[in-house]
């Protein structure tokens, strides 16, 4: 058994690792650790997990991690991980954050995006960071694991096999993403209250958002030159799940008829995001019309760890349109933490994770 501790026990994703954990026949919970809710009851913070008996949310100490835990998942905030992560990495224990504190190793952009994220300098670089589908082969050794955003892993997953798998590197790439109001925590903002939320669509972030730079940063690190990443974000009356619409500015080539042309891109996209995502149990290519509703759709992977992706080639616009939904809560955040956590301690990277969508909701 892999002996496991969950810091941030009391927010959203913190739940959600709780749930995820005690479930996994691998997986032993033997810590939660929290802050203000120290002393509290798991189930005083989260009503749905009772669990038998009832652990409590302790203080977070480093000798503790080192004497109970093989694994530490930190859901915390960017800064609260920035200080916690030097002195847990130091006991031995594997570190998995699912803050923003190590995302991005550019120091200049980490503090324009994180500016109150104070972390040690050159830390960042022992960090393997990006969506498990696409680091597999650097977590079996990892001791230090930065899981993306919720946003960037949805559109990394999206254009990864247009930049990666076809070498079609967009020398622009627009982001629309859309989610609901848990990717923004217990602790939100006026616009994030039920009645401003519910029933409208609200631009919070529509001139940047720093999930772009992160997935900058990934291709850029994985091509001669990557492509120049623009973001808007805009908030949903839903609680969970999100889309992203990704606008890649490039070439299929083909048929100069119109029609002909798409239908010709839209054949070598499906042949290549199937050819990409083959080997990877969590990630669905979807056709538009092969369901009753519009696919990707966020309620079509609630509860679940599945991405659902897809793309389509509009040779108009000279420009491929790539879309991937999630669960921001368990693909973007707790799932794909677990996820890691298989391939680091060498489970079947869907063990614990096997749950179908919850439709409808």
């Amino acid at each position: 058994m892999t002996r496991v501790s969950v810091i941030g026990a009391a927010g959203l994703s913190g739940g959600e690792l709780i749930r995820l954990v005690h479930q996994h026949p691998g997986l032993d919970l033997v810590h939660l650790g929290g802050h203000r809710h120290a002393g509290q009851r798991l189930s005083a913070v989260h009503p749905g997990l009772r669990l038998r008996p009832d652990p409590l949310i302790e203080k977070v100490t480093d000798d503790l991690a080192a004497r109970r835990c093989d694994a530490v998942l930190l859901a915390t905030p960017a800064p609260v991980s920035a200080r916690l992560a030097p002195r847990l990495s130091r006991t031995g224990a594997v570190v998995v954050d699912l803050s923003g504190a190590f995302r991005l190793r550019s120091a200049a952009a980490h503090a324009r995006w994180y500016p109150d994220a104070d972390r040690p300098p050159g830390l960042v670089d022992h960090f393997v960071h990006g969506v498990p589908e696409l680091v597999r082969d650097q977590l079996p050794q990892a001791a230090l694991i930065a899981l993306p955003g919720c946003y960037a892993t949805a559109a990394t997953l999206a254009v990864a096999p247009l930049v990666l798998g076809m070498d079609l590197c967009p020398r622009r790439l627009l982001i629309d993403a859309k989610g609901g109001s848990s990717g923004g925590g217990l602790t939100g903002r006026t616009a994030d209250a039920h009645p401003y939320r519910d029933g409208n669509i609200t631009p919070y972030a529509p001139a940047g958002h720093r999930h772009a730079a992160e997935i900058e940063e990934f291709f850029g690190r994985r091509t001669t030159e990557g492509p120049r990443v623009s973001m808007s974000a805009y908030g949903t009356g839903g609680v969970r799940g999100l889309l992203v619409s990704c606008y890649a500015f490039t070439e299929l080539g083909g048929d100069s008829d119109a029609a002909d042309a798409a239908d010709a891109g839209d054949r070598t996209l499906l042949r290549a995001y199937i050819r990409f995502y083959r080997d990877h149990p969590f990630v669905r290519f979807r056709r538009q019309g092969e369901t009753a509703i519009p696919v990707p759709s966020p309620k079509a992977v609630n509860g679940s760890n599945y991405c659902d992706v897809s793309a389509v080639h509009d040779p108009d616009g000279e420009r491929v349109i790539a879309l991937a939904a999630l669960d921001n809560l368990i693909k973007g955040a707790a799932g794909q933490a677990v996820q890691a956590l298989n391939l680091r301690f060498g489970y079947a990277e869907d063990t614990g994770l096997a749950m179908l969508p919850v439709v409808p909701v």
